[in-house]
Parts: C-alpha cells; sequence; structure tokens
C-alpha cells in the first residue's frame, strides 16, 4: 500500500505506466514465440523485467489500480504487429519505444527502473543488429532509388512545365526520365556491388599456404609472412609456419597449436547484399518513386493542378520513406520524414526556378 494517498494526477499516470508495462510484456512475449535458443531467452528477460515494473506500480495504486485503462496507441500498434510480424520493423518500434521511457525524469519510479529502460534499448539494438545488417544493402538501395525516383522525376516535371511546353511533352519527359533513371540506377548499383565484392573477395584469406609450404625454403620462411600480415603476433606466426612445413607439433600453448585457417572477420558481404538484389532494388524503387509525378499527367490532368497533386503525392512519399528509415534507425520517424520532404520539395522548387527562368529567357 503507498504511504500516502496518491493525487488524481498520479493515479491517472501510474494507471498508464501499468497499462503500458503489461502491453511491453506482451509485446516480448509474443516476440518471443517466434524465437528461440538465447533470443528467446533474452526476450522472456525482458518481459520479466517488464512484470517487475508492473508490479512497482501496481503497489503504490493499491485499491486504485482498478478500472484498468488501456495501454498508449503506440504500444497498441507495437503489440498488434509483434503478434503477427515479429519482424526488425517490430524491433525497432520496440527500442524507439524504449528509448522514451518517461521514468528518467519520474520521481515516482526508481533510478533501477530507469536504469532498466535503458539497458533493454541496448538490448533490442543487439537483437536487430542481424536483421538490420541484412537488410542493409538492398535497403540502401531501395531506399535511395524511391527517392531518387521521387525528387528527380518531380524536379524534371517541375522544370519542365516552368518552361511553358505541353502537358504532353511534360508527360513523354517524365516516362523519359523514369525509364532513364530506374536503368542508370540498376547499373550502377550492380557495378558498385560487384566491385565491392570483388574487393572483399581479394581481401580473404586462401588455403594457398597449405599447397606452397612444403616447397619453401626453411632458412628464408616467407610462410611467416603470411600469418604476420594476417595480424598474428610474430611468436605464433612463426610457430604456425613450422607445423603448416611439418617440421613439429607442439601442444604447450593451446593458443598456438595446429588449427583450420579459419579467421573470423565481419561478414561485410551480408551487409552489401548482392549486386543482382541490389539492382533489381535500385530499378523497381526508383521507377515506382519516379512514376509519381507524372501520374496526374497520366490521367489526363494539365497545368497548376497537376502539378500540385503531384508536389503532394511526392511530399506524401517522402514522408513515408523518412519515416520508415527513422523507424528502421531507431530515430524518430517524424523528423527523418520531414527532412526528406524538405530536402525533396527543395530540389524540385529550385528546378522550377531555373524552368522558369529558362523559359523567359528562351521565350
Amino acid at each position: 500500500m503507498p504511504a500516502r494517498i496518491p493525487t488524481p494526477a498520479q493515479i491517472k499516470r501510474w494507471r498508464q505506466y501499468l497499462a503500458d508495462e503489461r502491453a511491453e510484456a506482451a509485446v516480448y512475449r509474443d516476440l518471443a514465440k517466434r524465437r528461440e535458443g538465447d533470443e528467446y531467452a533474452i526476450l522472456m528477460a525482458l518481459a520479466e523485467a517488464e512484470r517487475r515494473h508492473e508490479q512497482h506500480w501496481l503497489d503504490l495504486l493499491g485499491e486504485h489500480a482498478e478500472p484498468a485503462i488501456r495501454p498508449s496507441l503506440r504500444n497498441q500498434l507495437l503489440g498488434l504487429l509483434a503478434r503477427r510480424f515479429g519482424s526488425v520493423f517490430v524491433l525497432a518500434l520496440a527500442q524507439r519505444s524504449e528509448s522514451r521511457s518517461p521514468y528518467a525524469t519520474d520521481a515516482d519510479a526508481t533510478e533501477a527502473m530507469a536504469a532498466d529502460e535503458s539497458i533493454h534499448e541496448e538490448v533490442i539494438r543487439g537483437l536487430s543488429a542481424s536483421g538490420r545488417n541484412s537488410l542493409a544493402g538492398s535497403f540502401r538501395a531501395a531506399v535511395f532509388g524511391a527517392n531518387d525516383g521521387l525528387v528527380s522525376n518531380l524536379s524534371l516535371v517541375m522544370g519542365m512545365a516552368a518552361t511553358g511546353v505541353g502537358s504532353q511533352v511534360v508527360l513523354f519527359s517524365g516516362i523519359a526520365g523514369l525509364l532513364a533513371g530506374a536503368l542508370s540506377m540498376g547499373a550502377g548499383e550492380y557495378v558498385s556491388v560487384r566491385s565491392q565484392r570483388e574487393l572483399l573477395d581479394a581481401s580473404q584469406p586462401t588455403q594457398v599456404t597449405l599447397l606452397a609450404a612444403p616447397s619453401l625454403d626453411l632458412e628464408n620462411n616467407e610462410l611467416v609472412l603470411v600469418y604476420l600480415a594476417r595480424g598474428m603476433s610474430r611468436e605464433a606466426a612463426e610457430h604456425r609456419a613450422a607445423e603448416r612445413m611439418g617440421h613439429f607439433s607442439c601442444d604447450c600453448d593451446p593458443s598456438l597449436s595446429l588449427r583450420p585457417e579459419n579467421f573470423e572477420t565481419t561478414d561485410d558481404h551480408e551487409t552489401l547484399g548482392t549486386a543482382w538484389g541490389a539492382a533489381s532494388s535500385s530499378f523497381c524503387f526508383f521507377a515506382s518513386g519516379a512514376i509519381i509525378p507524372i501520374l496526374p499527367f497520366v490521367f489526363g490532368m494539365t497545368g497548376v493542378g497537376a502539378l500540385v497533386l503531384a508536389c503532394v503525392l511526392v511530399g506524401v512519399a517522402l514522408l513515408g520513406t523518412g519515416g520508415v528509415v527513422g523507424l528502421l534507425s531507431g530515430a524518430s520517424p517524424l523528423w527523418r520524414g520531414l527532412r526528406q520532404l524538405g530536402i525533396g520539395m527543395g530540389a524540385a522548387a529550385a528546378t522550377y526556378l531555373l524552368g522558369l527562368l529558362f523559359g523567359a529567357v528562351v521565350g
């Protein structure tokens, strides 16, 4: 029971905290159902921590705990997604939710609870790391392609319209921009990712040392240089080279004993994605973005009305892509969306002004 009678404002706030803690615990349990091993144990431990927080508010509220209220809209949405998907998007939302905990500034929450919420954010960040890495290559190409299509084709349409040409010319210019840009983006991404993969492959260790070792000169053992170049200490490199050449095998130091040459390296290939995946993502998403500015003209609209509608449609799309980037990065979706909107509309406005100037000079 609380030592003092809580105020109506405290009761309202504590009830909301209670509802949100229950909802967050349910989210972690639902996510755990789709995992196994360590990930399952981690998510269930997070659910148990939220249950402890729930008990804290129950103890403070006492008889005022009822009637129960609904969790925040954010937690309701998170719970709905967790029950049906359990993907990296849900983990990103959970990370964002943990980062916005009010416990650090609420005197009624304990320091341990505030610390728990901070740690929970880092735990979720770690759990979602592999999913973000697998998405990073193709997702980067997709987001970049969509935004480039939206901004470049809107700018093209705005610039052409500002010169005073007919709506049909604007439409065909937009279609030409869509095709040229999509093909260019796809080809560029393929070459870029393929080149990066080839550079990474060139740095990976090979088994050539096993083949060349028997023929090497013992007095000028260049095999030692191979292991030194891979980051071994000189003692370990000399020990490994001697073993590879078959001169001795020593178990006095297990860390230097013979073992397969499997060096632990970061899988940058996974982060890059595949060349064809990046190319197809860039092509499709550029085209999907570039078609939006010309939709009003496709459906027969002309003049200022078509331009205004094109700007509105592109603005909504920019807010959406920016919001998704913010969500997956654990940042504010609204801020990222507004940033994308400002950049896109600024580029379109600049091109429109240049079109007006060009039209005036030519006219």
